[in-house]
């Protein structure tokens, strides 16, 4: 009896060491696709869309490339910068472009949360900044 009740015991403490629900995961045990990663995933594509339409011609909008105007940072750069999270990107953007002499430009507020989740995929844990 003692045996079972130990065997219980580590079942139910394995089991609340998983990374995700039961009901997330696969037959195999990995974690499945929710709703949230392929809304996700759509405004990240929107976004790349919208950047490549409206702000290659200044910056670099995905990752490893150089800007085609040296003054314009990448992407890549910009949310790698220490201290830009997710909740500091989107301010910046609708506020980034108001210098009216050089970039004249407004985002509409659906653009800049689909911009964002584009450029929030350049961010990467060992990003180091080209040598310029």
């Amino acid at each position: 009896m003692r045996k079972l009740s130990g065997l219980v015991l580590v079942v139910l403490t394995l089991g609340a060491c998983t990374t995700a629900p039961i009901s997330q995961r696969s037959a195999v045990g990995s974690p499945t696709t929710t709703k949230t990663d392929a809304a996700g995933s759509q405004a990240s594509s929107r976004g790349l869309a919208f950047a490549q339409s409206h702000c290659a011609g200044c910056h670099a909008v995905t990752s490893g490339r150089a800007s085609p105007n040296p003054e314009a940072p990448s992407f890549e750069a910009i949310v790698n910068t220490p201290g830009l999270t997710a909740a500091t990107l989107g301010p910046w953007l609708r506020d980034s472009h108001n210098f009216p002499a050089m970039m004249d430009f407004a985002i509409a507020p659906d653009q800049i949360d689909d911009l964002a989740a584009h450029m929030l995929t350049l961010q990467r844990s060992d990003y180091t900044p080209p040598i310029q």
